[in-house]
């Protein structure tokens, strides 16, 4: 069987689907929502069944090859998952299944030959993984388990291992739909969403550093309750703020209106610079990121633009009006940025039967 997953985008409402898990402990929290898409970049595979072994062939971006061959037993995957690293997702992954799919399972061989998503850079790349191995074990041993539960095996994966990932980066799992999710605690909410027409962005590595955990741990720390201004201002931000702002993208999205989903975007990365820069200056002012955001010579191509994931100097995006714009933005920042990668992403309209 040939599987491809996706990576996933988060365009509005970073960092909402932990905060909002907080109401579970702080009532009075907003709850978290985001609107997200797959990116047309992911993890191409095969897939077999193996009688006792996990086996991966991996492929990476760079066209180097690793491999993984792990026993189908309990101990040997919650070790390799807890080291961390590239292969404890999946034997994270194969670990959940063992232990916690109802009907038996037995080993698998998934041999993912093409990789032309990028890796660690805010495009949930090892939820894509997570989600490929949850998808194989699904397919191979015919569990018929909904894309929900595969999103549910691929979490509770992904979380076996160091990661510590939020609810909404197994969204990959809807292929390149987009989609809105609702975080309540402990509880989430998914909403497919559609578009009239073809919407068009630019994904752009922006080839600097940042480091997500200290932008998580000290966001975090803002969390369950605020103790200063600083610390409440994040949790309006992430909060009421983002809320409102993700609901008028959604509505945007599903008439087609590029130019209120650029406007947005602008005012999202305002506000989110305002409420959440003191919390961690170091990482979220975000140099590079700016510099680019604001550069000249893209304006009149772009509608807008802003931070992706976690924000801080990792990936930005755009929208634009066309899909001539599109390749515009990208000629002039790979030659003006050489360290800068841009990816395209188009949500494509639902064709009509």
């Amino acid at each position: 069987m040939k599987i491809f997953v996706p990576g996933r985008l988060c365009i509005f409402g970073e960092h909402s689907d932990w905060a909002g898990g907080y109401r579970y402990l702080n009532p009075k929290l907003e709850i978290g929502y985001t609107l997200l898409v797959g990116t047309n970049q992911g993890l191409y595979a095969q897939v077999k069944p193996h009688p006792n072994q996990l086996v991966l062939n991996t492929s990476l971006g760079d066209g180097t090859r690793k491999s993984l061959t792990l026993p189908m037993e309990a101990q040997a995957l919650r070790v390799e998952a807890r080291k961390g690293g590239f292969f404890s997702y999946a034997a994270g992954v194969a670990y959940q299944f063992l232990v916690g799919a109802h009907n038996y399972v037995g080993g698998i061989e998934i041999d993912n030959y093409l990789t032309d998503l990028p890796i660690q850079k805010g495009l949930s790349s090892s939820a894509a993984i997570c989600v490929l191995v949850a998808r194989a074990f699904n397919l191979v041993y015919d569990l018929k388990m909904s894309i929900q539960e595969e999103m549910e095996f691929a979490y509770l994966g992904e979380i076996t291992t160091p990661s510590r990932c939020g609810r909404m980066d197994q969204a990959c799992a809807y292929g390149n739909r987009p989609i809105a999710m609702i975080f309540d605690g402990t509880h989430t909410d998914i909403i497919e969403l559609s578009v009239p027409k073809d919407l068009f962005f630019v994904v752009v590595d922006l080839g600097a550093s940042k480091n997500t955990q200290v932008i998580l741990s000290k966001l975090n720390q803002c969390y369950p309750f605020a103790t200063n201004t600083v610390q409440a201002n994040v949790q309006k931000y992430l909060g009421s703020i983002s809320y409102q702002i993700t609901q008028a993208a959604i509505d945007a999205l599903q008439t087609g209106d590029a130019e209120q989903i650029g406007t947005l975007m602008r005012h999202a990365q305002v506000e989110f610079d305002k409420h959440l820069i003191p919390a961690c200056p170091e990482e979220l002012t975000a140099p590079v990121l700016h510099q680019l955001l604001n550069y000249a010579p893209i304006q009149p191509y772009i509608l807008g633009g802003k931070g992706v994931g976690s924000q801080g100097d990792g990936t930005a995006q755009f929208i634009v009006q066309s899909k001539e714009n599109q390749q515009k933005v990208i000629e002039i920042i790979e030659r003006d940025f050489p360290q800068m990668q841009c990816l395209k992403l188009t949500i494509y309209a639902e064709k009509s039967n």
